[in-house]
């Protein structure tokens, strides 16, 4: 993305000029603002939520606040080159999408917008398995445009098997197992409101699109089962479970297949047992470069390459899985320390800005997992909306490489950045 900044700044004051204003804000803080005006509750609860009280969400940010960019004057850094190599691939930029569960809570085909928004800038899309359309449906959206797949690890090791094994064929260009999410945190925004998406059938298309989880389901329908109580709520419930379930609405409703289905993916999409012993697995699973993403400590970033992964994601998945962890960034610069420069690390938690990205490269990471902003962004405006997003951050990172001398993502070293005093509470 040459001149990515500049670029985009004309684009926006020349619109100006014709009096037209980005239909997606260029800051963070208006950005959530709008998106959160056109979400629902439950929507809103569990895609900004967090886990317990949100202290994990405010140290994320708060970590970024303690380091302060250096800029650099007179470097002549005229001509900036974006691009990263990684995993094999030349990217356009080292920003990557996260995978976000149960976007549809933000608009329909939620999965297909982004996959077409991330295709449009050449971005990379980490597509869910807790994602609203199928992946081969959202890799065809994509093109020939760079993708990934984010696995849980099932508690069924045929539906791990079978889920691998598209992703190879949809041309994933890597497999991100997440390790964070063996249990659903403690996320009290959802809890108040008695939320949870997937028991309505929302966030489980990867599921009900896979031949071992057909089977698997096709069998537990088959069982006796104690009928729910007849009351408005289950109503909804099941009227919701057959609207997101594939297929005609009515035959779902009168099939008990679309409640099976839901039965047995809150029984068997992730594995509390997961272990070291269950990673070292995947080698031999796959042919795809694997990546761990959750790592937060340099024993366990040091644990995973010795089984001979390819890259880990620094995350502690935006707060919301435990409260009062230690937050992302910190993580990543401890890692880094420790693990030295060879290491792929990636980083996810708190990213809202170009600025961000730059730090975040600047204390060791290789690339960006950007996530609560793009779904904000196709809230407001679909998959334009997820596009703009993206070249909003990517631009701002141009635009700082620029005033600090940084000439490609290389440039951008640790001495870019200091840490700042701790502010004081009081008068002391």
């Amino acid at each position: 993305m040459p001149d990515a900044g500049l670029a985009r700044q004309s684009a926006v004051y020349r619109a100006g000029t014709l009096g037209r204003r980005p239909a997606v804000p260029t800051d963070f803080a208006e950005l959530e603002r709008r998106a959160r005006r056109v979400s629902s509750a439950e929507a809103w609860a569990y895609v900004a939520g967090g886990a317990g009280e949100g202290r994990t969400m405010r140290r994320n940010r708060a970590a970024f606040d303690r380091w302060a960019i250096v800029p650099r004057m007179a470097a002549g850094a005229v001509d900036r080159d974006l691009s990263v190599e990684l995993l094999g691939r030349r990217l356009p930029s080292p920003v990557l999408l996260a995978p976000l569960g149960a976007g549809a809570l933000m608009g329909r085909d939620s999965d297909l917008a982004i996959a077409r928004g991330a295709a449009a800038t050449g971005t990379p899309y980490i597509f869910s398995s807790q994602g609203c359309n199928p992946m081969e449906e959202c890799a065809a959206a994509m093109g020939d445009a760079p993708r990934w797949f984010q696995l849980y690890w099932s508690s069924d090791e045929r539906l791990v098997d079978s889920l691998i094994a598209r992703a190879e064929r949809i041309g994933a260009g890597a497999l991100v197992v997440t390790l964070d999410t063996t249990v659903l945190g403690w996320r009290p925004q959802d809890l108040n409101l008695g939320s949870l998406p997937f028991a309505k059938g929302l966030g489980i298309a990867q599921y009900t699109s896979d031949p071992v989880f057909r089977e698997i389901v096709a069998e537990r329908a088959g069982r006796p089962r104690e009928r729910p109580r007849v009351t408005p709520g289950a109503i909804r419930a099941l009227l919701a479970m057959a609207r997101n379930h594939p297929g005609p609405f009515w035959a779902n409703l009168r099939s008990p297949i679309p409640r099976a289905s839901v039965e047995t993916f809150l029984d068997i999409y992730s594995n509390p047992g997961l272990s070291w012993a269950h990673l070292a697995t995947l080698k031999q699973r796959t042919g795809l470069p694997v990546v761990l993403k959750g790592i937060l400590t340099p024993a366990d970033a040091r644990r995973a390459f010795e089984i001979g992964v390819d890259a880990v994601v620094v995350s502690n998945h935006g707060g919301r899985q435990v409260d009062n962890a230690i937050a992302a960034l910190d993580a990543l610069a401890g890692i880094r320390a420790e693990l030295g420069p060879e290491p792929t690390l990636l980083f996810d938690s708190g990213i809202r800005t170009g600025a961000d990205v730059f730090t975040a490269l600047a204390l060791g990471a290789d690339a960006v997992l950007l996530g609560r902003p793009h779904l904000y962004g196709f809230a407001l405006a679909g998959a334009h909306g997820v596009a703009e997003v993206i070249r909003n951050v990517v631009a701002e990172l141009d635009l700082t490489m620029a005033l600090t001398g940084a000439r490609d993502i290389a440039g951008i070293t640790r001495d870019l950045v200091r840490a700042q005093p701790a502010e004081r509470d009081g008068d002391g």
